[in-house]
């Protein structure tokens, strides 16, 4: 990590202020698993603290709170929608499980799997789309160049730190990038922390 820390510091002076400020590298990884990504379903466009009631309400409705496939699909709909989670939500969760059961979803593959293809394996699941793959690409499978341009935190992080009059457009995100690659997800995570917020998955 210290190598990524002196490139970004080195390509990108404002980087540099960024990371001075924040201090350590301290991101908090998870499991490449079915239960993280069922994590990221219900923290979707919640805060973090509404998001960790709902999602121990749900565990706590699973037999020996595992979060598994079989243990999803034998709640009813209503049942999961008592935990708080939305109509939506709770048919993700439900066609990620029944994705993941049948085999279209194979968490143990996915860490030999390019960038790309987990992208296109994860977004065929209802709810998931590219930003729910770029945190599981982040904080799961420990990608060290992940971009994630459309994530708003990310994009309000550059508006403030490099000075803009308005939010970047995803284009010029990748173009601020060019300078942090091939650490993009570090550099991310750093934009996260200078909003002192931390980012869910």
């Amino acid at each position: 990590m210290r190598k990524a820390i002196i490139h970004l510091k080195k390509s990108d002076p404002v980087m540099r202020a960024i990371i001075e400020r924040v201090g350590a590298y301290k991101i908090q990884h998870r499991e490449p698993s079915f239960e993280t990504l069922v994590r990221s379903i219900v923290y979707q466009q919640l805060s973090g603290k509404v998001a960790s009631v709902i999602l121990a309400r749900l565990i706590a409705m699973l037999p020996d709170g595992t979060v598994t496939p079989d243990a999803i699909l034998k709640l009813t709909p209503a049942r999961m929608r008592k935990a708080g989670l939305s109509k939506q939500k709770t048919a993700y969760i439900r066609d990620l499980a029944r994705k993941t059961k049948k085999g279209h979803v194979k968490f143990e593959t996915l860490p030999d799997l390019t960038d790309v293809e987990v992208i296109e394996n994860l977004t065929k699941v209802k709810g998931i789309g590219v930003w729910t793959a770029h945190m599981f690409l982040i904080f799961a499978l420990r990608r060290p160049d992940v971009l994630a341009t459309g994530d708003l935190g990310v994009r309000v992080a550059i508006r403030k730190a490099y000075e803009l009059e308005e939010l970047p457009a995803p284009k010029q995100v990748e173009e601020l990038a060019v300078a942090w690659r091939p650490y993009s997800s570090v550099a991310v995570w750093y934009l996260w922390r200078s909003l002192d917020s931390t980012a869910q998955i």
